[in-house]
């Protein structure tokens, strides 16, 4: 960190503290002896979700919890465990680094996560999210989940 006074490159942290979404570091030069402050923060990565009709907006987990809560509707599990899921989504995009991921690859996640949790809430997401137009292509899906048993 370079010395705001002398403009020596050099300093030693004397004190930190997490302040709101910051850390406040108390700093003391090493070549001119005074000290000054510094605060830091995570800079954080947008993630931009890019639609099917090629538009874009921002990734909103609402969207995401509020679909994953109306296929698990009347189902075992838990608000937690939703959260859960979102939060491993989420996780799993920001950490492949791109800036820009399609709705169809947050949809396969939450497929992928949510057929390990429960198996109807998996068929009744992805008859939304696959846009099943008629009972064949159901059953379909139905039988390539038995076949994976």
């Amino acid at each position: 960190m370079k010395c705001p006074f002398c403009g020596y490159h050099d300093s030693k942290v004397i004190d930190s503290r997490a302040v709101d979404e910051r850390i406040r570091r108390r700093r003391e030069c090493l070549q001119c002896s005074r000290r000054f402050t510094t605060y830091e923060s995570v800079e954080t990565m947008p993630i931009i979700v890019i639609k099917k009709d090629g538009s874009r907006e921002s990734f909103d987990r609402n969207k995401l919890f509020n679909g994953l809560m109306r296929a698990c509707e009347k189902r075992p599990v838990s608000l937690e465990e939703i959260d859960r899921i979102v939060d491993q989504i989420e996780a799993d995009i920001l950490n492949s680094l791109v800036r820009e991921v399609a709705s169809y690859r947050i949809g396969e996640l939450a497929m992928e996560k949510l057929k390990r949790v429960d198996e109807v809430a998996y068929v009744r997401f992805a008859s939304v999210y696959r846009q099943f137009a008629d009972v064949n292509t159901f059953m379909d899906e139905l039988k390539s989940l038995l076949k994976e048993k």
